[in-house]
């Protein structure tokens, strides 16, 4: 089993948990995800590695509250254990060799843009980490950011911690200024990725985007996961999640990705009346 060994809350809906998963640590890089199910009867869901110790034999995964199986997640406790923690899936981010990159994340993706900043950073590349959030409530992870990076630049979208505006601005401001990148790295909601890689497109900059798609499997298997990325297709579990950006059909992509918004949204109501249900018979 996969016992939950700490639990941090990072933001009123964003919790870190450090699961105990020795086998998936000793493979684990930056850039790959597991799968896992809280429960014997709980749906397979995709999140990336946060962060993991291979000494320890932990994971570490950030997690949005946003769906039933998150708010499921979230309820657990430290000394709790997950039934399915499968991974390290994915193939791991190609970071080596570069010697100035952007690092740009959007509210839960800066958990996993923060990994790769790390590696680059380790690897001595010179990192500008731009991390955009909805307000300061919102921001997560903000000192190990700032340890992983040369250069963090904080953005809120209503300016409450004294930066406003979105990523893409402070990209475009620090590309029009002169910024020399070997590549940039977008990890984020896909339409934030979609305008990274818009943004990057005139200055003709590498720009790599991790790709969150709807996933079941992680194997290749269901096709879930499939997008079109220069005009073919491929699938999100096993060809990356890392696609180049200026590529990707980001239009499908977000289509696809909303297809199953009705069945969310009942998911939610129903977990929301169970735990009404549960509060009622404690009373």
């Amino acid at each position: 089993m996969y016992q939950i060994l700490e639990k941090r809350r990072l933001s009123a809906n964003s919790v870190k948990l450090v699961i105990d998963a020795p086998y998936v640590a000793k493979k684990a890089e930056p850039g790959q995800f597991i799968i896992l199910r809280v429960d014997e009867d709980g749906e397979r869901i995709p999140l990336t590695i946060s962060e993991y110790d291979r000494e320890k034999g932990t994971i570490a995964i950030v997690v949005q509250e946003i769906g039933a199986t998150t708010m499921k997640l979230c309820m657990l406790n430290e000394g709790d254990c997950l039934h399915d923690f499968v991974g390290p899936l994915g193939i791991a981010s190609e970071l080596e060799g570069y010697k100035r990159a952007a690092v740009v994340g959007g509210g839960l993706g800066c958990a996993i843009a923060y990994p790769q900043a790390k590696k680059l950073h380790e690897l001595g590349c010179k990192v500008d980490l731009i991390a955009g959030f909805k307000n300061t409530d919102a921001i997560i992870l903000e000192d190990e950011m700032r340890a992983a990076s040369t250069n963090l630049y904080v953005m809120t979208d209503d300016g409450s911690n004294g930066n406003k505006g979105f990523v893409t601005a402070k990209l475009k401001e620090l590309l029009e200024a002169g910024e020399q990148y070997d590549v940039v790295i977008a990890i984020g909601p896909m339409i934030m990725m979609k305008f990274v890689a818009e943004t990057t497109r005139p200055f003709g900059v590498k720009t790599i985007v991790s790709m969150n798609s709807i996933m079941v499997d992680g194997t290749g298997m269901c096709g879930g996961c499939r997008i079109t990325v220069g005009g073919e297709t491929k699938f999100a579990c096993v060809d990356g999640p890392d696609f180049d950006g200026h590529q990707v059909d980001f239009d499908e992509a977000m289509r696809r990705a909303s297809i199953y918004k009705p069945q969310e949204q009942a998911a939610i109501k129903a977990h929301k009346e169970h735990c009404n249900l549960l509060k009622m018979e404690v009373k």
